[in-house]
């Protein structure tokens, strides 16, 4: 068996190959080594640009319900730019037309074509064309009502029927078009051709040499849910916004690969809201901080790791409570479990709930073994027992509870008060909903007051000696790259806020730890003291 240091040691190694892995696969991104028969001047295995030969193009936009085309039938004009300048940067907003099939919860899609100018796209052999499409399927978000004064029985009935009819996908439109071509004179060496661009290229013969025709890309990742708006029946124009710019060769790699991830994402269950956070993650944000947000992100699942390795490997070895706040541990089972079911409720990212999920079934643990509980089953029923506490533990047990006192003075009017306003000026969506939020709203602005006992309790007993300081340390670090995250991703203003406030009670814990010295002869977070341990290692000798 591995001891708990050489574990460390190798996951902290397999990271740090992760990490050196992961920059040595970028680097094969935005770097590609061009042909090298290209400097000498010979054609032979290259492949060359066709934009070389700086063709008078002209870009048009189609509209059709078919995912496919052979021919100008069924077919709407929507922008049509002639003298198509590649290097011009432009947006511009149309009105589209929504056939029927579309409005009765159907598909529309757009083939966006580039051709010779003064050409039709399928009488030009040379042109290059791209599918999306303009609409997704997805459930409505449900209609946020005032629960004291907003409907009558009646509505609540017809709101219930809605509500059901809701839980249906439905046909949203994308309100976006973002398209890049490639402008780079770049020569490809044939026989290496990157795979990730390969498909999106068409080869020409002209002469002796292959020529790509101009590589045209529709950049899926700007297509946010936020934009997206709903198609209803009565529907006979939606505004679409088309822009275009040009990319680079490295920047084109990188985002086929990232438009990969997110697909593969979807396939493995993540929904089309999960999927939109990891895209706002990368369109939000430029390249350099996107590198930054890489490593931080790496960095923080270290972390993490790490901090629920020691955490757990502390209260397993645990036998005593002395020192330690029960009502800080029930608390934070508490607000850790009405977080989970809070982002559950907002719907947010799998990114932020899977790991307060995971968080709260250790929260959990931690309670059973706190209150030194222990489950027995008499068939299907369990029984639950509690362990006695000992003097030393009844002395923290009486600090705990005085804490707690002054504490409920504040904390329950401030919850209460905060509850019954928020009923009354705010809309939810059900009554499960508002007492979701009035619970999360108390843990997340006076949650930390709760943090407050442990704090009292290592003042009355001048130690800190009994705190999981390796977990803390952990944690700590996850705060602090918690703080950039609040920036980064997609969550509730509460949970962005909440990431700030640990940083204040960590801080209190420092200067606690800074205050009051180690004692060789006071229990630590084993409960047992480092004299003890000596004795006992006199008597084996």
């Amino acid at each position: 068996m591995l001891s708990r240091s050489s574990f460390t040691s190798l996951v902290v190694g397999v990271f740090a190959v992760y990490v050196a892995h992961t920059c040595w696969v970028m680097y094969g991104i935005v770097y590609t080594r061009p042909c090298p028969a290209a400097a000498d001047g010979a054609a032979g295995g290259c492949v060359w640009p066709y934009l070389a030969r700086r063709p008078k193009l002209q870009l048009s936009v189609y509209t059709t319900t078919r995912s496919s085309i052979g021919a100008e039938s069924n077919i709407d004009l929507v922008l049509n730019v002639e003298d198509f300048d590649i290097e011009s940067k432009f947006e511009r907003t149309v009105n589209v037309s929504v056939p029927k099939k579309t409005r009765n919860n159907g598909t529309l899609y757009a083939f966006v074509f580039l051709h010779h100018a003064g050409i039709l796209p399928w009488h030009d052999g040379k042109q290059v064309h791209v599918v999306s499409p303009l609409t997704t399927y997805m459930v409505p978000k449900p209609e946020e009502i005032n629960l004291l004064t907003g409907e009558s029985a009646t509505q609540q009935i017809e709101a219930e029927k809605q509500t059901n009819a809701l839980d249906e996908p439905v046909s949203h439109w994308r309100s976006r078009l973002t398209l890049n071509v490639m402008v780079e004179d770049f020569v490809f060496d044939g026989s290496s051709l990157p795979a990730d661009v390969h498909r999106y290229m068409k080869m020409v013969q002209l002469g002796k040499t292959v020529h790509y025709l101009p590589i045209l890309f529709i950049d899926q990742l700007s297509n946010r849910v936020k934009d997206l708006m709903v198609i209803n029946r009565s529907t006979t124009e939606l505004p679409l916004t088309v822009s275009y710019d040009k990319i680079s060769l490295g920047k084109l790699r990188f985002w086929i690969h990232m438009q990969d991830a997110v697909y593969s994402l979807q396939q493995f269950g993540f929904s089309e809201k999960d999927a939109d956070e990891v895209k706002g993650i990368f369109v939000d944000t430029n390249l350099y901080f996107l590198a930054l947000t890489f490593f931080v992100a790496a960095f923080h699942l270290l972390f993490d790791f790490l901090a629920f390795k020691n955490d757990i490997s502390f209260w397993k070895k645990k036998r005593s409570m002395i020192g330690m706040s029960t009502k800080a541990v029930l608390w934070r089972c508490f607000s850790t479990v009405v977080i989970f079911l809070f982002l559950l409720d907002e719907q947010t990212s799998l990114l932020v709930l899977i790991p307060a999920g995971i968080g709260a079934v250790i929260e959990l643990w931690k309670v059973k073994k706190a209150l030194k509980m222990t489950i027995r089953w008499q068939g299907l029923r369990p029984k639950f027992q509690f362990g006695a506490y000992n003097d030393s533990e009844k002395k923290t047990e009486e600090y705990d509870a005085q804490a707690m006192k002054y504490l409920s003075y504040l904390l329950y009017p401030l919850c209460i008060g905060g509850a019954a306003y928020s009923l009354l000026n705010v809309k939810y969506k059900s009554w499960y909903s508002w007492l979701i939020n009035s619970f999360v709203n108390g843990v997340y602005a006076f949650g930390f007051l709760f943090m407050l006992p442990q704090l009292f309790v290592n003042y009355k007993m001048k130690s800190v000696a009994h705190l999981p300081w390796k977990a803390f340390t952990y944690k700590a670090f996850n705060t602090f790259i918690d703080d950039i995250f609040a920036f980064i991703i997609t969550m509730p203003t509460s949970h962005r806020l909440a990431c700030f406030r640990d940083d204040v009670v960590f801080l209190v814990y420092l200067y606690q730890r800074w205050l009051y010295p180690v004692d060789k002869s006071r229990v630590n977070e084993y409960g047992e003291s480092y004299e003890e341990k000596s004795k006992k290692k006199a008597h084996k000798e």
